[in-house]
């Protein structure tokens, strides 16, 4: 009978994130083992290897996790294992890549936290606009914001084509309708900022996305949310520790990345930990990170 918890990393990079692989450690697998340089077109001779070692009912002791940072990758990666699977020879899957699906399900988490206790609302119609929108995190936090009935705007920093790509992207994908918007100079970041109701900030480590002159020229702002922990802040003014509370010279709450860092640690540890608890083979991605994020918020 098989008794070992094993995880293998898979990730298109040259290496496998130190922080993952630290994570499920901690979460309790009694081993991981990383698989860098890793194309689509590997998983599924990777997974029938894995599945076909143990008997069926060891399937749930056997997990895949798909890192890197790349969303639409991780979600193919995700999508070729669950086809490579030859029931009942099944495992886990977990795709969550440079941290990102939880980190997004984290920061959205928090940003409704805020708009239902303190200004008694939700994301349906709410006009969001993501900043970042390029990243992994700004995919999936536009995604998940839109399954929630959000009007989502895609801005881009260097112009329009790539999130234009990225928005339909996450339509065909996932059946909503998500919008995508220039955003290359001051005047046009300043123009999305001032048709939204929120703000979603998931920019480089370092920099500064939204100045407070341009916050201040958005008056039905309610509330920005920022995963840059690195100064400076990607919102001017936001402190990292900010949980809902009014930036200077603004109605606007303010949400800071260590705030929403502190959900997405327990998220990611939550799910490697349902990996390992959940006794039948499962498949999570940002979707189930949000149900969970929700829930340790609750």
């Amino acid at each position: 009978m098989a008794d070992k918890y094993i995880l293998h990393m898979l990730s298109p990079l040259p290496q496998v994130s130190p922080f993952d692989a630290n994570m499920a450690l901690d979460a309790g697998f009694d081993a991981v083992l990383p698989y860098a340089g890793i194309a689509p077109t590997d998983v599924t001779g990777l997974v029938q290897d894995a599945i076909f070692s143990r008997p069926p009912k060891d399937g749930a002791k056997t997990g895949v996790f798909f890192g890197g940072r790349d969303a639409i990758a991780a979600l193919d990666m995700l999508e070729a294992a669950k086809k490579a699977m030859v029931p009942p020879f099944v495992i886990s899957l977990f795709a969550d890549p440079a941290g990102s699906f939880t980190t997004a399900a984290a920061m959205v988490a928090r940003v409704e936290v805020v708009l239902r206790s303190k200004l008694q609302r939700g994301f349906d119609g709410l006009r969001v606009v993501v900043y970042g929108a390029t990243g992994v995190v700004g995919f999936a936090s536009a995604v998940i914001a839109a399954l929630q009935g959000a009007r989502v705007v895609l801005a881009g920093h260097d112009g329009a084509t790539r999130v234009q790509r990225s928005a339909g992207e996450i339509n065909r994908r996932f059946g909503v309708t998500v919008q995508a918007a220039d955003a290359s100079t001051e005047a046009l970041k300043a123009e999305l900022l001032r048709n939204a109701d929120a703000a979603f900030c998931a920019g480089r480590a370092g920099v500064q996305i939204l100045g407070a002159e341009v916050l201040r020229g958005s008056p039905d702002l309610l509330v920005v949310a920022d995963v840059n922990a690195v100064p400076p802040a990607g919102v001017e003014g936001l402190g990292v520790q900010a949980d809902g509370v009014p930036l200077g010279g603004c109605r606007t709450l303010g949400i800071g990345a260590l705030a929403i860092g502190q959900i997405k640690y327990r998220t990611e540890f939550g799910l490697f930990r349902r990996m390992i608890e959940s006794g039948k083979p499962v498949s999570l991605d940002f979707r189930d990170a949000f149900v969970l994020a929700r829930e340790l918020l609750a």
